[in-house]
């Protein structure tokens, strides 16, 4: 019994000479030196717990006599130094740091935790490439909300770039995960995965979605008799007339660049129908328009427009053009069967105007004319 007692005093003067160490480096603890502290602390309770030489209730104990000894003292509850060594035995095993955990010698005789030592702003990437200055500027809360919910990587760095792009608070990431958004976004019919770098792959499957409400497109509006009159062009027309909208739906930091884009090579004239650049993606996006239902033949048309864009168009420091088909609709598996054999970055979504929504949605949008009045008005 003596002997758990001394080996739970000195596991808590380690800790506590980690926590005040970190204290002493920066008044008010920085993102990235948190995580460096709770990366430490966690490979500490890991080598030590993990072991059993510890023994059962240890962290609870150490909790417990932290707090006592440093009054005032938030974020080491039991539950969070658990967090803190799942944190560190889930991001070890794609961490490179200098030295190595195994050459640190982490050890319950160990009296000092080495911060330097475990300062995540010095790692490497192992197997998957990840941002570190996204990873270091999300906080330790969000990383454990996303442990908690998710073991796969892939998804685990998705949420990583979509907490740090929206700055979603705590709650905001909750619900994102709750609702499973990184399924939805996979279930979109792209390539993405297969012809981009991860970290643009990851940022491309977050942008662009798998079906787009163009309700700006009013098709009672438009000089056709009839809404199976519409064409492609009537459609990319109003779009062209509301482009600030469209981007609005279609995604932050893209840029328009012109419609009906003039391209020539081997004195063939090809005219695609909307011409982007996104700034987050450095790439063009290539935006094709059809009235109807999808058709593999689509896909070889746009393939085309972005093998042409990237050779005659594209800048030296730009990433290839992403390609988006937009349709009437879309049979999911036959789109990926088709796609799968491209080696260029594309994706096939659907879109409805207010023609296509039901009749108790297209009551709740406003009157067109009392929306002109009073803009008029307002305008006065």
């Amino acid at each position: 019994m003596e002997e758990s007692i001394i080996k739970y005093r000195n596991a808590v003067s380690t800790i506590k000479q980690a926590i005040l160490q970190s204290q002493y480096r920066a008044a008010k603890l920085v993102t990235g030196e948190q995580l460096s502290l709770y990366f430490g602390i966690g490979g500490y309770v890991s080598a030590n717990s993990r072991e059993g030489t510890w023994g059962t209730g240890a962290i609870d104990r150490i909790s417990e006599q932290l707090r006592r000894e440093l009054p005032g003292l938030r974020g080491f509850s039991a539950s969070s130094i658990k967090d803190m060594r799942a944190f560190y035995e889930y991001w070890c095993q794609y961490i490179n740091r200098q030295p190595l955990a195994v050459d640190l010698q982490i050890a319950e005789n160990n009296t000092v935790i080495d911060i330097d030592s475990f300062a995540l702003q010095n790692w490497s990437p192992l197997a998957v490439e990840i941002n570190r200055e996204e990873f270091l500027s999300v906080s330790f809360s969000h990383h454990i909300e996303i442990l908690h919910k998710t073991k796969d990587i892939h998804e685990v760095l998705f949420y990583i770039h979509q907490t740090v792009i929206h700055k979603w608070d705590k709650y905001d990431l909750r619900d994102r995960l709750k609702s499973g958004l990184y399924k939805l976004q996979q279930s979109a019919t792209n390539n993405f995965i297969q012809t981009m770098p991860v970290v643009n792959a990851r940022k491309a499957i977050g942008m662009f979605k798998d079906e787009y409400l163009l309700d700006f497109i009013n098709v009672e509006e438009m000089e056709v008799d009839k809404p199976a009159d519409v064409d492609e062009r009537v459609v990319e027309q109003a779009i062209v007339r509301n482009v600030k909208q469209f981007i609005m739906t279609f995604g932050r930091d893209f840029a328009y660049i012109g419609n009906q884009y003039h391209l020539e090579i081997f004195t063939n004239e090809m005219f695609p129908d909307l011409l982007f650049f996104n700034r987050e993606l450095n790439c063009m996006v290539c935006v094709e328009l059809k009235t109807g239902a999808f058709k593999p033949g689509y896909i070889g048309q746009l393939h085309t427009y972005m093998r042409v864009l990237d050779d005659k168009v594209k800048k030296p420091h730009e990433n290839p053009t992403i390609g988006i088909l937009l349709c009437k609709s879309a049979d999911k598996a036959f789109v990926e069967y088709v796609i799968s054999d491209y080696n260029s970055p594309m994706g096939v979504a659907t879109y409805k105007t207010t023609a296509d929504m039901d009749e108790r949605m297209r009551k709740s949008l406003p009157d067109m004319e009392e929306m002109r009045k009073l803009l008029s008005d307002n305008s006065l």
